[in-house]
């Protein structure tokens, strides 16, 4: 596959089969997304909405509109337009909290307070998202929302003696005991994930408002990311006490291929370097490939992100040197190969949207959900749009 054809299926794959699955799920009576739609193909109207879901509903609209978006626009994607404007108004009106700030990390089906503590990951994907719909449209009345979150993290979630930022609080910003961000998680004080994520978001608000003191966040959660959370090993570290020590030994091969790029995006904003970190992080993703072409435990997400983050590695080196290295080859590759499995296995050429992961047997998981708290459109769209812009 050329990456002109690569990039050509990254579209149709992006409209026609995760976007337009979206816009279905739509609900026009009460306003905003659905909150859950089962691994059967079942819509639960009554589900619970939360936060994370809602955010990365915003910035994948919004980021298609951005990404796709025409002098002559077509109907789609005006539809991907109005789709981020329901996103946001449903944010506004029922996930911010008028009263202390912040997001909610849920509301019920009808728009009430379900859980009200404060996840700093899901404050995270909040700027992320409106920063994402500021870039993408231009319209400046979000801006004091995208910088309340920035706020929030900053006088809330940062550490200023160890650096990073902490998991939770609650709804008025008091310290938890419980601090996980799911049942699957440890209940630490400060996780990879939930820093990587404010990394995230962080980078693309210095895109939209490239201050001093963005600038010295950012700046200073690159460092942390590169002292404190990759070990020895070459692994992000998972779970962590107050002080950066590490908790359990398990590695995520997803995180790691995600880190790497999300890692090089950080640096190259700012102008820095860190492609020494890039490429000990893709290396260590690499001991949990499997010889299907996929990686980790074959999730949806897992995947998406080995596709940007071997194809940012075959860029990264194709431009390291004139000398003739077999590394670009071998990273595309790769990227060619994890996206063939996407193709074959996690598509749901059905129904649309992806299956949530590929089980032992070669079947589908349907047990989890196809759109939920943490089945959202945002790992699949966004590989979606690397691929579209870097191989353009």
């Amino acid at each position: 596959m050329t990456p002109l054809e690569l990039k050509q299926s990254a579209q149709e794959v992006l409209e026609e089969n995760i976007l337009a699955y979206w816009l279905r799920l739509r609900d026009k009576k009460r306003g905003g997304f659905y909150g859950q739609v089962t691994g059967d193909e079942v819509l639960v109207p009554e589900a619970p909405r939360g936060a994370i879901l809602n955010a990365r509903i915003l910035w994948s609209f919004a980021a298609a509109y951005r990404v796709l978006k025409t002098k002559d626009e077509r109907q789609k994607t005006k539809e991907y337009f109005e789709a981020a404007q329901e996103a946001r108004r449903y944010i506004e009106s029922h996930l911010i909290d008028k009263e202390h700030g912040g997001c909610y990390w849920s509301v019920t089906a009808e728009g009430e307070a379900l859980d009200t503590h404060k996840q700093f990951y899901a404050q995270a994907f909040m700027l992320y998202a409106f920063s994402e719909y500021i870039r993408a449209t231009g319209d400046e009345s979000a801006r004091p929302i995208a910088e309340s979150f920035f706020r929030v993290l900053e006088q809330y979630g940062r550490d200023r003696q160890y650096g990073g930022y902490v998991e939770a609080a609650s709804r008025k910003w008091q310290p938890l005991t419980d601090m996980r961000l799911s049942d699957k998680d440890e209940n630490t004080v400060k996780s990879q994930n939930t820093n990587l994520h404010v990394l995230e978001a962080y980078t693309n608000y210095y895109r939209i408002s490239p201050t001093a003191e963005v600038r010295e966040a950012l700046l200073s959660l690159i460092q942390t990311m590169q002292t404190k959370v990759i070990l020895p090993s070459g692994h992000l570290g998972l779970f962590f006490d107050e002080q950066w020590q590490p908790t359990g030994a398990k590695f995520s091969a997803g995180h790691d291929i995600e880190c790497s790029w999300l890692l090089k995006e950080a640096a190259d904003v700012l102008g820095i370097d860190c492609d020494e970190t890039v490429r000990q992080l893709a290396q260590a993703a690499q001991e949990d490939l499997h010889d299907d072409g996929s990686i980790g435990e074959r999730s949806w997400w897992e995947e998406a992100e080995a596709v940007v983050g071997f194809v940012n590695m075959w860029k990264l080196e194709s431009r390291k040197s004139k000398v003739k290295s077999q590394k670009p080859e071998m990273y595309w590759r790769l990227a060619e190969r994890t996206y063939g499995y996407i193709l074959d296995k996690l598509i749901d050429k059905e129904h649309g949207e992806w299956f949530w992961e590929i089980l032992p047997d070669g079947t589908p998981n349907r047990k989890e959900d196809k759109a939920g708290f943490w089945k959202c459109p945002y790992h699949n769209s966004r590989m979606c749009f690397e691929l579209i812009e870097r191989l353009g």
